[in-house]
């Protein structure tokens, strides 16, 4: 690992051995948020070190993946079947393993800047060691905390005969912290740069490709081709559906989107598809649910409700497979380039992709290009297709096979000949959809390795100080290159609560536990305020339980805060929408009361009337006083009977039997979980005396058909009642 670089193995424990010796034995291990951590090496260290109390490591990371489990023995009987179908040959973290059962060693320490939510509420090791960090500082605070192995999951393919590899799924950090680690080498420091193959990665382009000099160490070995971790679909409630059709009415044409993962993200893709491909019916939802009564002039002001024509572009720190159905349906069409000549062009209109001696012209008067055209100047032609590939340039000329033409545009006759000769038809190099890094179902992985290359070169993976900030001329593109290409931007993510100040709750709690982590929410709130035309959408639901135990997520105040005051934009619940940005406190409480859910709204205006934070006299319109679930579901039901809002509209892993008895067994907790609800529930329950022949299916799957004990007699019972409240039986 000391030579020439790099050295390839085929066994991670030689790999371990070469680490050691290198860096010494207290090994600080950097690994990329999710998906890409090359597992089966973090294990082979993390066992080196259990096993070796005069080793210690410190796990610096993000978001280290789990299999679904269950908390109760229903939920694992469920999941067990499920689980083993869909993550068999995944290869889990031992660490994680260990975390969970609270046997850690204690030369082990693990901290993370982001997790999954609400992953870690009751784990004192991972609370206490949480690093709660802006996404665009994560390269930084590694480096701080004295990294100095970094390892990667990546894959490989030959190109013009040279491997390369693609950090596909995650150049979002690692793009920023190798450079740095090489800076530390030339210092002095013991350091390690490893890169593990896994060619069931899709090979990913833009910032993601690097040379195999981008490391020290490279482990290649079919027997390490496992499988992906693939983040199994959630389904999509009446609330979300809601959140999501009012967040596609603020999304304009022509513009940028940037989403999250989850519930909420989904529902806006298919709000979004809706509005562009069923356009009709979307308009008809939005009229005949006061949307438009409600909020007409906002969303016509900010956003749209007709299709798209020009449509949009992404740029996201993450990529969803809900932007590949965008693509797909024509809504993600926007193509921006990484040249702001170009683009700046293309904004203007005064080219498009196709390309024509204007073209030419107009990028002369730019000053992009030379009249006198340089080799830099005709290498940049023909990278973004204006040139033809086929051109060489030697000596001023430019050879078109066997035409040779000065390379001066000045000349009419030249200019002439270049457009009969030289010209391209439509430029090259477009892009859809700038991302940070990858994290979906199994199917979203398919979908991307069975993309052609060209598909996948217009995703263009980059870093978080890319796609997450704008201020910085850092080392990839310029603060201006990112307007042109952002305009319009829409930075739609989920939060837990709002204040009736307009501060947001996303993260974590009063007492200080952490939820998940600021991750890159602050980022783009921070980001839409410094674009010209950009605005940050946050959506929340507004209620968190339900009957007795119902809260809003609307509150007075709160203890915690993810996004100050100072930046409140757009907050969305499943009531509407509310537009904080530049409004008086008074205008901020009124709006946010206008989409808090009814049962809390009277609570609410009386704390602010009872410190003068609003008008004595004030009162909540009408219109806005029936904000109830159940006017909610009544209002989407007609909808639902055409076969729209499904709960999986991309798509599930689980079987038509595994939903109905997912969604019985989500009822069920509901209704245990209330006080007298769990006495009720049990009573009732416990009068069946006989098995449905319709519920049978249900309870082979659930191995409770045959029940051996006491425990699994009660639990058939629990199953069928719930099943029949649910009318699956």
């Amino acid at each position: 690992m000391d030579g020439q670089r790099p050295t390839f193995y085929e066994d991670v424990e030689q790999c371990v051995d070469d680490v050691i010796r290198k860096v010494g034995r207290k090994i600080i291990l950097g690994l990329p948020l999710g998906l890409g951590k090359p597992n089966q090496l973090a294990n082979a260290i993390y066992r080196r070190v259990k096993a070796d109390p005069s080793l210690s490591l410190v796990i610096c990371t993000a978001l280290s993946l789990e299999k679904p489990k269950g908390g109760s023995d229903l939920e694992q009987k469920f999941l067990g079947p499920f689980v083993e179908r869909m993550f068999s040959g995944y290869v889990d973290l031992e660490y994680m393993i260990d975390l969970r059962k609270g046997t850690l060693p204690d030369n082990v320490e693990l901290r993370e800047f982001y997790a999954k939510a609400g992953s870690y509420l009751n784990v004192d090791h991972t609370q206490q060691n949480y690093i709660s960090s802006n996404y665009t500082h994560a390269w930084r605070d590694i480096l701080d905390n004295g990294v100095n192995v970094i390892a990667q999951m990546v894959c490989k393919k030959e190109i013009n005969g040279e491997t390369v590899y693609s950090m596909s799924c995650n150049p979002e950090v690692s793009a920023d912290l190798a450079p740095a680690m090489w800076d530390l080498e030339k210092q002095g420091r013991k350091i390690a740069i490893i890169a593990q193959v896994n060619q069931n990665l899709p090979f990913m382009y833009g910032d993601a490709v690097v040379s195999a000099d981008n490391y020290h160490a490279v482990i290649d070995s079919p027997d390490y081709y496992t499988r992906l971790f693939g983040a199994p679909k959630m389904s999509i409630t009446t609330p979300d559906y809601m959140i999501g059709m009012y967040a596609s009415t603020l999304i304009k044409d022509g513009g940028t989107l940037q989403i999250g993962i989850g519930s909420l993200g989904d529902a806006l893709c298919y709000g979004l598809q809706m509005r562009h491909t069923q356009n009709a019916e979307y308009k008809d939802f939005v009229k005949k649910n006061a949307m438009w009564d409600k909020f007409g002039a906002v969303i016509d002001r900010i956003g749209g409700i007709d299709a798209f024509d020009e449509g949009i572009t992404g740029s996201t720190e993450m990529l969803v497979d809900g932007y590949l159905h965008l693509v797909n349906s024509g809504v993600v069409k926007r193509k921006t380039y990484n040249n702001i000549h170009i683009q700046r062009l293309i904004n203007e209109k005064k080219i498009t992709d196709a390309v024509t001696p204007k073209t030419l012209e107009l990028l002369v008067e730019a000053g992009a290009i030379h009249r006198v055209l340089t080799a830099d100047d005709f290498n940049f032609l023909r990278e973004f297709g204006i040139f033809k590939q086929d051109l060489t340039f030697e000596n001023g000329d430019i050879l078109a096979g066997p035409t040779r033409i000065p390379a001066d545009l000045n000349d009419a006759a030249n200019m002439a000949r270049i457009a009969d000769h030289c010209l391209g038809d439509r430029l090259k190099n477009d892009i859809l959809i700038h991302g940070g890094f990858f994290l979906g179902p199994e199917g979203f992985y398919k979908a991307l390795n069975d993309m052609s290359e060209e598909q996948r070169k217009r995703i263009f993976m980059t870093s978080v100080l890319n796609v997450n900030q704008l201020y910085g001329n850092n080392r990839y593109y310029s603060e201006d290159l990112k307007v042109l290409q952002r305009r319009h931007g829409r930075f739609v993510n989920a939060c837990l609560m709002v204040s009736l100040s307009g501060a947001v709750v996303s993260d974590g709690l009063e007492s200080g536990q952490v939820v998940s982590g600021v991750g890159g929410q602050y980022n783009f709130v921070s980001q839409a305020h410094a674009l010209p035309d950009a605005r940050s959408i946050l959506m929340c639901k507004g209620v968190r339980g339900s009957g007795k135990s119902a809260g809003s997520n609307i509150v007075f105040n709160y203890g915690h805060t993810t996004i100050p005051r100072h930046l409140r934009d757009f907050v969305i619940t499943e009531y509407g929408i509310a537009d904080l940005r530049g409004k008086m406190d008074k205008e901020i409480i009124a709006q946010l009361l206008n989409i808090t859910d009814s049962r809390f709204q009277d609570a609410l205006l009386q704390k602010a009337k009872d410190v003068r934070k609003i008008p004595a006299d004030y009162v909540i319109p009408d219109q806005f006083r029936n904000n109830y679930p159940q006017r909610l579901e009544d209002d989407m039901a007609p909808f639902k009977k055409k076969g729209l809002f499904v709960p999986f509209p991309f798509g599930t892993d689980f079987t038509p039997e595994e939903l109905v008895i997912g969604k019985s067994l989500k009822w069920l907790k509901a209704q245990m979980s209330e006080g007298m609800g769990k006495v009720k529930g049990l009573g009732k329950a416990m009068t069946i005396r006989t098995v449905p022949e319709k519920a049978i299916p249900y309870l082979k799957r659930l191995q409770l058909d045959k029940p051996e004990s006491a425990k699994e007699k009660m639990m058939q019972k629990l199953v069928i009642y719930a099943l029949s409240a649910q009318g699956a039986i």
